[in-house]
């Protein structure tokens, strides 16, 4: 079976193709989160992939940095920016289940979509409070697939088993909650978009 970096960098150029599938909630969110972000802040995006959302947010930050353990979605990335002219925003490949050293320290970290495609979410959630000062922000929006396993467990292990499928963490909303407050956060806002998807997004403040 492949890991996770060969099954990200062979579909990044399909990826990077594909429409984002609810518009109207992407929107919502990215809205909710530039309304927490100041122009002068030093933002952090993990699990960037092709950097869509991080460029987005750029005109909003001082600077952010996209990264993400796949060679090949940082390269297409960086791509973006230049076709886009963004100047304030840089991508580089990095491995959040490993404890994160950023210079400056980073107002805002975000990971949207990382954290039920990771092994041990509670360690990654503590390596990204880990350089946050008093008041930092982390805003996630997380897969909260635990009441779903019945019906798409069984249909992704065959995916997993011919590579069609990454690896799935099966989170409850309760429990990725609790991992976010024991790594030293308040919760701020947490809310399903759409209201009964199965989408997190969830601001936290270090306390």
């Amino acid at each position: 079976m492949q890991n996770a970096d060969q099954f990200w960098n062979r579909i990044a150029g399909k990826y990077a193709k594909r429409p984002i599938s609810d518009l109207e909630n992407y929107h919502k969110t990215l809205n909710r989160t530039k309304s927490y972000l100041k122009p002068d802040d030093h933002v952090i995006e993990v699990g960037c992939g092709t950097g869509s959302t991080a460029l987005l947010l750029a005109p909003y930050v001082g600077s952010i940095l996209g990264t993400d353990f796949s060679r090949s979605m940082i390269e297409i990335a960086r791509g973006k920016a230049q076709a886009e002219g963004v100047s304030n925003a840089a991508f580089q490949t990095a491995d959040v289940t490993k404890p994160l050293t950023l210079d400056p320290k980073p107002d805002a970290i975000l990971a949207f979509n990382l954290l039920h495609l990771t092994k041990d979410p509670a360690a990654v959630i503590g390596n990204l409070s880990a350089p946050l000062e008093r008041g930092g922000l982390f805003i996630s929006k997380t897969g909260c697939l635990k009441p779903k396993r019945w019906l798409f467990g069984p249909l992704i292990k065959v995916m997993q088993l011919f590579g069609k499928a990454p690896f799935l963490n099966y989170l409850g909303v309760e429990e990725l909650e609790r991992l976010i407050r024991a790594a030293g956060f308040e919760i701020l806002e947490s809310d399903s978009y759409p209201a009964k998807g199965i989408s997190r997004y969830i601001v936290a403040r270090k306390v």
